[in-house]
């Protein structure tokens, strides 16, 4: 058996108990792994200054893999994000967000199987902004209006959407691949094309390029993202492998979640072509730190998908079948879990019993 290093970044909140719930499955299945903990987060600002230290960023750089838990993001000012400044460091311009119906999570559907796939590295979040008052701001307002492109109001703060050929072809192309190598059916790519028509546009134009390239191999249509949403909710067997740009991602993806239980159910995956990060979508629940009480099913379900894209096919099988075995039993489910289906949460366990049951399973 292959054994595998592994860059381990706890992360903040319920991190440490959620992946302390995973790495004990993952070793219950018998793979070899080494685990390279690392930390990262708002608990080593005061020691490192930053969310984000460099080590943290060569460990998964040297190791190729790594999984988290969730980790603080402020709202406002502040780091923008340690997700995105990681996906940013290590061109992790895939997002993957798989959303499927498991028994006993009291979801609204119990026949979904979609995978989103999301662009990971611009849009909105490429973070190129000009704040409200700085004179940078009041010139690139002077120069829209010179240039005669429209009127921006002066107490404005500006956000740039960048879409490139570039990481529209490879995010699409990715997802063409994946659903070959996956059985899937087809692709859908959506966008605003109708009103944004130079960035959308181009997106949408991309997209139509390279899905020509696997006619009749693979399905392909194209959805505006409003009309996409409402169809989701609506009908979601309507959908098989979603392709995105990074804001609808974020948000489709989230929708999807919901749609199989919501984000505790979400497993998550960052992308590129050397790295691999992996990791719940949820947040970091400070509220819950040290109670022995949130659902690890998420982080559970990103290891999953890290042992698959490890090559341990039978180990990530084994873990997905006892997950939803414990789920529908929901004898030895969480509070959270409990409480959706039965209003209570009477008879519920914690983070570690709910492991203990899955590894039980195996």
């Amino acid at each position: 058996m292959a054994k595998h290093t592994v860059t381990l970044i706890p992360g903040d909140g319920i991190g440490p108990e959620i992946t302390g719930a995973m790495r004990r499955i993952v070793e219950a299945t018998g793979v070899d792994i080494a685990w390279e903990v690392v930390d990262a987060g708002a608990g080593v600002v005061e020691q490192y200054g930053t969310p984000l230290p460099q080590h943290v960023i060569d460990a998964v750089r040297r190791n190729g893999v790594a999984i988290k838990g969730p980790i603080t993001t402020p709202v406002g000012g502040g780091f923008r994000s340690v997700n995105v400044a990681l996906r940013k460091a290590l061109d992790l311009y895939v997002n993957l967000r798989p959303a499927f119906s498991i028994q006993g999570t009291g979801a609204r559907y119990d026949d979904v199987d979609i995978v989103i796939v999301r662009e990971n590295t611009e849009d909105l979040y490429a973070g190129i902004e000009f704040e409200q008052g700085t004179a940078d701001t009041a010139e690139l307002i002077e120069w829209v209006e010179a240039k005669g492109a429209g009127v921006i109001r002066p107490d404005s703060g500006i956000s740039l959407k960048p879409i490139s050929v570039t990481a529209s072809a490879r995010i699409v192309r990715w997802a063409f691949e994946y659903a070959l190598a996956n059985d899937r059916r087809k692709v859908t790519a959506v966008h605003k094309a109708n009103i944004l028509k130079y960035s959308d546009g181009l997106f949408l134009k991309v997209a139509r390029e390279i899905a020509a390239e696997y006619e009749g191999q693979v399905e392909f249509e194209d959805r505006i993202v409003d009309a996409t949403c409402m169809g989701l909710v609506l009908r979601p067997s309507d959908f098989d492998v979603m392709v995105l740009p990074n804001l609808y991602g974020d948000i489709v993806s989230d929708l999807a979640a919901g749609l199989v239980g919501g984000l505790g159910m979400a497993p998550g995956a960052n992308i590129g072509m050397d790295c691999a990060v992996f990791e719940p979508v949820h947040g970091s629940a400070p509220k819950y730190t040290g109670k022995d009480m949130a659902n690890p099913t998420a982080e559970i379900l990103s290891a999953a998908l890290m042992l698959d894209h490890l090559g341990e096919r039978d180990a990530a099988a084994r873990i997905l079948g006892s997950v939803r075995a414990v789920l529908a039993a929901g004898d030895s489910v969480t509070y959270d879990i409990k409480r959706t289906n039965t209003g209570s949460t009477e008879g519920c366990v914690g983070t570690q019993a709910y492991a203990d049951a899955v590894i039980a399973g195996l």
